[in-house]
């Protein structure tokens, strides 16, 4: 467990593998924490150095007022990888996370080589859905959300097995301006433009089975960069690392070779 001390914020992070390697940093979803990537980390190469962060209000990382803009969240991964002296990356986000990373390389391109946009989108659904769901959230908390969230976040079958648990409970016990503020930073964005004039290798992830931002959606994301390409996990949902890693590792290792990283 790390802390970094940073002037606007204490961000909990891990930084694992080779400390000299070619960096790999993870942002992950809304609701979740670092160990989102729990079961993908030790199927990637051995020779990266391996970055994991919990966003502003989520995991061990402090919670402040909401809500968030996206730029704020840009910013809080910008000062970690700056204190942490990385430069050019490999950023692979997820939800959330897939706005942070191409806000990071349009603002800091000596931050970012090359990018990976999973199950995201340059714009996640319309402000009024968010509203609602923060207005929902401070009325009834979390939990009222928990089970319409789960199916979005995973297939059928996944639902099925006592896994699940351990993700309905990682989500409930978020901070709830953690929450909030990160649904008010998502509905308040709108990176096509952003995302169209970025002129770096980019890999999109979708899972045929997500609820929350489905393959199509993804796609067209994607499809905004020269040159990107666009893999679909089937039989998976949101949260592909977790549903099947083997997969996701495969894809993610391919990406990381063909680019050089390694």
């Amino acid at each position: 467990m790390k802390i970094a001390e940073l002037d606007h914020l204490k961000i909990h992070y891990t930084d694992e593998g080779d400390p000299n390697g070619a960096p790999i940093v993870f942002a992950n979803s809304l609701g979740t924490d670092l160990r989102l990537w729990d079961q993908l980390v030790p199927l990637l190469p051995a020779s990266l150095r391996i970055i994991r962060y919990d966003k502003r209000g989520h995991g061990l990382t402090q919670a402040t007022p909401a809500p968030y803009s996206m730029g704020t969240l840009v910013r809080d991964v910008e000062t970690l990888l700056d204190h942490l002296g990385v430069k050019d990356a490999l950023f692979v986000g997820l939800s959330i996370g897939g706005m942070i990373g191409p806000g990071l390389a349009g603002k800091r391109l000596d931050l970012v080589r090359a990018l990976v946009i999973s199950n995201s989108a340059a714009k996640i659904g319309t402000a009024d859905m968010w509203n609602d769901r923060i207005a929902a959230i401070a009325k009834e908390g979390i939990e009222s959300i928990a089970d319409t969230t789960m199916e979005r976040w995973f297939g059928k079958a996944f639902r099925a097995t006592p896994a699940l648990e351990a993700w309905r409970n990682m989500l409930i016990r978020q901070n709830l301006a953690g929450y909030t503020g990160c649904c008010a930073a998502i509905a308040g964005t709108d990176f096509y433009t952003p995302t169209s004039g970025l002129r770096l290798p980019v890999l999109g992830i979708a899972g045929s089975e997500d609820g929350s931002t489905p393959p199509d959606l993804v796609r067209e994301t994607i499809d905004l960069v020269p040159g990107s390409r666009f893999e679909l996990i089937r039989g998976a949902g949101h949260l592909p690392c977790v549903e099947k890693p083997e997969d996701y590792a495969r894809i993610l290792t391919t990406f990381i070779k063909e680019t050089g990283h390694v």
